[in-house]
């Protein structure tokens, strides 16, 4: 919450200026927070007088650490359907309530229909114990506010110890927003989860300094304990038709879906049709295509073999392919059946986005690239002659 010194404040309205949500007003000369209040802290940097104080860690919590229990999932539902990665994260979810020997739930939030179901049941197939459904019209369309208020609400009536969430546009944009509603701690974009029995702590690991060490944050003292956790880094169970849980209805109070903001129209944009990370075949291309129009050789490879093309940073900085394409710690994370790399040399920042991968084949002329460390079948030599030869054996094998 953001606390007013009385005595301090001049007056000023220096922060009535400085909030981006308009969430404060003035009432006889002193400053009146509302309940649109992100707690960005803005007004507080503004303040000549310092007489304004975020004080997040003192936001009314029922009960201590024994009383927050169970993991949650945020599970994104979209497009009528769910984010790929909110099965992901039941996987890892059931791992980690099963060695914290706690139930496992699912916060489902959008509006309700035969989609919105279809969806919950889903979620109790691939692993959930319970699955909170906030169907409301208000809920059909992405809204950081609505978003926001829904899961904290769920959220504090459920007090799970551990909150999990997709680092996806959506889960980035709203995830850190209801972390600070609660005076959390989140961690962002995970690559490993685990937990440390004697004290029910969430060991999360995430590559820092460029990914080029792997750092691992704990949130020892404050519950619940969040981290969003990259697509594609964990893996979803398989589904059990005979899997028994519970979807409980959540009624939200209509009073928090106020958002300021209203959704016109939502189309599902070129970008997201791209879609690397859904596919099981990728070929990938680097710097070492020396040209653009190396891309033309790899699509025709990617045909060949029933995938999609995806490509290295230097590739998308250097404007040969679009950046939905790309593959590394500053793009997608992606863990096909099958990597194709081509002319990529391996360097730590790509690796992290693509070595989940089961199966990855590297072509380089450079015998020493790092590439070759992690890739599993490794071919040296002039990409312009090896894949050429690879797509007319694929033909030659199916006959044509």
């Amino acid at each position: 919450m953001i606390l007013v010194d009385q005595e301090t404040c001049v007056g000023c309205g220096d922060c009535v200026d400085a909030c981006p949500f308009a969430a404060i007003t003035m009432a006889d000369d002193r400053p009146v927070i509302g309940d649109a209040c992100t707690l960005c802290g803005a007004c507080v940097d503004a303040c000549p007088s310092g007489s304004l104080r975020l004080d997040a860690l003192e936001k009314e919590r029922p009960g201590g650490q024994e009383t927050w229990r169970g993991v949650m999932v945020f599970a994104e539902f979209r497009h009528g359907r769910l984010a790929p990665v909110a099965l992901e994260l039941l996987g890892v979810g059931r791992k980690l309530a099963d060695a914290l020997a706690v139930p496992l739930s699912a916060a489902l939030l959008g509006a309700d229909g035969p989609e919105f179901q279809e969806a919950a049941s889903s979620l109790i197939r691939h692993g959930a114990d319970l699955v909170y459904a906030a169907g409301h019209p208000a809920l059909q369309h992405f809204s950081e506010e609505n978003y926001t208020r829904t899961l904290t609400a769920i959220i504090r009536r459920y007090q799970p110890e551990i909150v999990l969430a997709g680092a996806t546009a959506i889960g980035r944009s709203f995830i850190p927003a209801v972390a600070t509603h609660l005076g959390a701690g989140l961690t962002a974009d995970c690559t490993g989860l685990d937990i440390r029995v004697e004290d029910r702590a969430l060991l999360q690991t995430r590559p820092a300094f460029g990914g080029n060490i792997m750092a691992t944050i704990v949130c020892p003292d404050v519950r619940p304990q969040m981290a969003t956790v990259r697509p594609k880094v964990m893996r979803e169970l398989p589904p059990d038709d005979g899997r028994q849980g519970e979807i409980v209805a959540f009624q939200i109070d209509e009073a928090l879906l106020s958002s300021r903001g209203r959704v016109i129209e939502s189309v599902v944009a070129e970008a997201d049709q791209v879609n690397i990370q859904e596919a099981d075949i990728l070929v990938s291309g680097g710097r070492g295509l020396d040209d653009p129009k190396g891309f033309e050789l790899l699509r025709r490879l990617a045909e060949a073999v029933g995938g999609k093309v995806a490509a290295s940073r230097a590739a998308v900085d250097a404007g040969w392919i679009a950046y939905p394409h790309q593959v590394g710690q500053t793009g997608k994370t992606v863990a096909p059946k099958l990597y194709i790399a081509c002319g990529i040399s391996g360097a730590l920042q790509h690796v992290a986005g693509m070595q989940s991968s089961e199966t990855i084949v590297a072509i380089n002329r450079d015998p020493h690239a790092p590439i070759f460390d992690v890739a599993d079948y490794g071919l040296v030599g002039d990409l312009y002659e090896i894949v050429p030869k690879l797509i007319a054996k694929i033909f030659e094998r199916r006959g044509q």
